[in-house]
């Protein structure tokens, strides 16, 4: 692919001497794309320091509190599970990995007979969920005792609400060829959807358990949004424990101080860009590309590698634009090819709405280098974690990118549609996610080694599921916003002008291909590994946020809708505290 980028060489050498700054009597395309609704809300940040103090306090005091309940727990095996997952699904549970890792390694070594026996859906579906988020290989044939003769689940079980959920969320976590999950989750969806219909108000927290599931399954979700709406569900339950609501409150308000501090100091840098003026015609999505990262690592111990890629990722957003909406051909290769570089005084063959953007791309990795020389020292004969080794790669990453937005703006400009086996490698690349996997690496510590960057760029199979879930998601639900002002082709097109099919039949396939994809994610994470869970859980989290954003639309070009309403859930509005 590299080859096709690099082509016309010579003219593109000559194009740098004749290509004049004006830009003003070349026709653009325009994507009209909405502006900034949040404008400068996130700027200024002020907070009650005194009360962050007594928060902090309470929290560290509630923690100590529930370490002695894990410890207690591990005579009863079913308050234990159930305990896990409520810190799990509250949002605590980074606060408790040591502990939760212990007691899940004690299920898995001495309850699996005990659940090969139990009767109960509920706790069977648990205890599988549970050790399969651990990575841990719980067998399917588990649920066998819920089917019949013929291998269909037991009518009995439809009107058992709390079981069918845990099922469903459990069936989530299938792998290649465990058909009985499949159908697990087949029929708990259609239980769970006709238990749904003609409620009468007020609806239990158990139902809205259940309607929330069906349109974001748990494994599926933005762990802190995830969090967040646990919360509202967990005071309003009768078994709830007092002081893990309590703690989750806090908790969630301490760490949303934090990324607001984080917000506003990013927004100050995005401020002085001053992008909605310099580059009107781009997606002024800042804070959208913080929420997405967030949905990557929210926990406070990630703040360096948390900055660092929403601006890369904001920065992506831009070139992004360049390449499929304004630029010319001619300006698109000059920018590839000054990227290739990397050097500051390329930015002098470049257009002028181009050079706030180069400028800024070698400023953000070059202040990261810096940052991490202090973090990771100097490299030495024995230890080749530098800086700029992470770096290095990070950039490897962005300019592989931006070869495979030119690939597609020469298509675009041939009105050229590439079959299907000669669109998705490239498709792979310019979905972002090989490009940002990498990305989300730096900044993570002396955990991250010089296999985990080369297994990230090799496009294994673990990654490539992500990049899969990335490319077909967006290109189903941005198809026709996209073509309306002229973009090159994507998977629907490629699919329906290579073998002659409906919109419809290849929707359903491409469909298909994101639900093994996401098989092949949960494969990955069952042990052994490849790597520590929490560079796997990099991979899983981006995955996460694109099901988030764009299961029924481009929930990030079109962010005034459900996107604001999650950003205000996380940013704008603490948790009361009674």
């Amino acid at each position: 692919m590299s080859s096709q980028v690099h082509e016309d060489t010579q003219a593109s050498k000559k194009s740098k001497n004749t290509c004049s700054a004006s830009t003003a009597n070349i026709g653009r395309k325009s994507a009209n794309f909405h502006p900034s609704i949040w404008g400068d809300y996130f700027l200024n940040y002020t907070s009650d320091e005194e009360a962050l103090r007594t928060c902090a306090q309470e929290v560290e005091m509630l923690k100590e509190e529930v370490k002695k309940m894990l410890k207690e727990g591990k005579r009863e095996p079913l308050k234990q599970m159930n305990l896990i997952d409520s810190l799990q699904r509250l949002g605590l549970a980074y606060h408790f990995e040591q502990e939760i890792e212990e007691a899940i390694l004690v299920l898995h070594d001495h309850q699996i007979n005990a659940f090969i026996k139990m009767d109960d859906l509920y706790n069977t579906a648990l205890y599988f969920r549970l050790l399969r988020q651990q990575g841990y290989s719980a067998p399917c044939d588990i649920f066998n005792k819920f089917t019949d003769e013929n291998g269909t689940f037991k009518s009995s079980l439809v009107g058992g609400i709390k079981g069918l959920l845990s099922l469903y969320e459990a069936a989530h976590l299938s792998v290649h060829g465990e058909v009985i999950l499949d159908d697990a989750l087949s029929f708990t969806t259609t239980c769970l959807t006709r238990s749904t219909e003609n409620l009468s108000s007020p609806i239990s927290h158990l139902q809205r358990q259940v309607q929330h599931a069906l349109e974001q399954p748990l494994h599926r979700g933005m762990p802190r949004l995830e969090a967040r709406t646990y919360i509202s569900f967990y005071q309003d339950m009768d078994e709830k424990n007092l002081s893990l609501e309590k703690l989750a409150k806090h908790d969630f308000n301490l760490v949303q101080s934090w990324h607001r501090k984080e917000l506003s100091n990013i927004s100050k840098w995005w401020k002085h860009m001053n992008v909605s003026s310099s580059l009107p015609f781009v997606r002024d999505r800042l804070v959208e590309c913080y929420f997405w990262i967030v949905g990557v690592y929210f926990e406070p111990c990630y703040s360096l590698a948390r900055i660092f890629m929403t601006k890369v990722m904001i920065l992506t957003s831009i070139i992004d634009d360049f390449y499929d909406v304004y630029g010319t051909l001619e300006e698109l290769q000059l920018f590839a090819d000054a990227l290739e570089r990397w050097d500051i005084t390329e930015i002098n063959q470049l257009p002028e709405y181009m050079k706030v953007c180069y400028r800024e791309v070698l400023n953000v990795y070059n202040e990261m280098e810096e940052l991490m020389r202090h973090e990771l020292g100097a490299p030495t004969s024995n230890n080749r974690q530098s800086s700029s080794y992470h770096i290095q790669y990070a950039k490897e990453g962005m300019k592989q990118l931006v070869r495979a937005y030119l690939i597609e703006a020469k298509w675009l400009d041939k009105g050229y549609t590439p079959k299907v086996e000669e669109y998705m490698p490239n498709a792979l690349i310019s979905a972002g996610y090989y490009s940002l996997t990498t990305t989300s690496f730096v900044g993570m510590g002396k955990m991250v080694s010089e296999e985990v960057f080369e297994w990230a760029m090799s496009e294994a199979n673990f990654v490539r599921a992500s990049a899969i879930i990335c490319r077909l998601m967006n290109d189903v639900v941005s198809r026709k916003f996209e073509q309306e002002r002229g973009h090159v082709a994507s998977a629907m097109e490629c699919y329906m002008n290579q073998y002659g099919l409906p919109e419809e039949e290849v929707e359903a396939e491409l469909n298909k291909q994101v639900e093994e994809a996401w098989k092949e994610l949960n494969k990955g994470l069952l042990r052994p590994t490849a790597f520590p869970m929490p560079i796997l859980m990099r991979v899983v989290n981006l995955s996460r946020m694109i099901y988030v954003l764009y299961k029924h639309e481009d929930a990030y070009v079109h962010s005034n809708k459900k996107t604001k309403e999650h950003i205000t859930s996380l940013f704008v509005h603490p948790i009361p505290i009674s």
